[in-house]
């Protein structure tokens, strides 16, 4: 599916069913995606942009950090943890449980105010689906409120947003490559 992404909503929806995406093939121990995660994708992605479907609420979300809260999110780690703000408060995030994830000191120091993604990015790696659905929940949140789903991609000023949208992910590894949850 070759889909322009001259929209806010368009690139954050794409993402998130790109994730749905994935989601069902690591759950489903796949190697390689195929032909139902691509059906999956499609219908998510469709159904967002015309408003028949919804991106999840955070309720599933807030269930697996409980569960993890013995852990770095983003290494696994189970020592020196903190809260860190996925979405940084020096650009903008909000200081509610939904932006809090537990993150190792180490972690949590080497990304410091950067964007999530662009801290990834910079690192060479892929965060775990779980953080990441939460990202762009936060991201697509955050849009909808400030009432720019539907703004052209290119009249955007990302450096004014507390994100980085040309780090939103829109081609993901292969589910083997993925994890769910990151465990040291």
């Amino acid at each position: 599916m070759n889909v322009k992404k001259e929209k806010v909503n368009e690139l954050l929806f794409w993402s998130y069913a790109n994730l749905a995406m994935a989601h069902s093939g690591v759950v489903k121990g796949q190697q390689k995606y195929s032909g139902i995660n691509f059906m999956i994708r499609s219908r998510l992605y469709k159904g967002l942009i015309n408003g028949t479907m919804n991106v999840r609420s955070m309720f599933d979300d807030e269930k697996m950090k409980l569960n993890n809260a013995n852990r770095c999110c983003y290494c696994g780690r189970k020592v020196n943890l903190s809260i860190d703000h996925l979405i940084p408060r020096k650009l903008g995030g909000v200081d509610n449980s939904d932006n809090l994830v537990y993150a190792c000191k180490t972690c949590n120091s080497s990304k410091g105010k950067k964007d999530l993604m662009e801290w990834m990015f910079s690192k060479g790696k892929f965060p775990s689906l779980m953080i990441l659905r939460r990202y762009l929940k936060l991201v697509i949140t955050y849009c909808e409120d400030k009432g720019i789903m539907a703004a052209r991609l290119d009249e955007i000023d990302s450096k004014e947003l507390p994100f980085r949208l040309e780090y939103i992910p829109v081609n993901f590894p292969q589910p083997g490559q993925l994890v769910m949850v990151v465990t040291d």
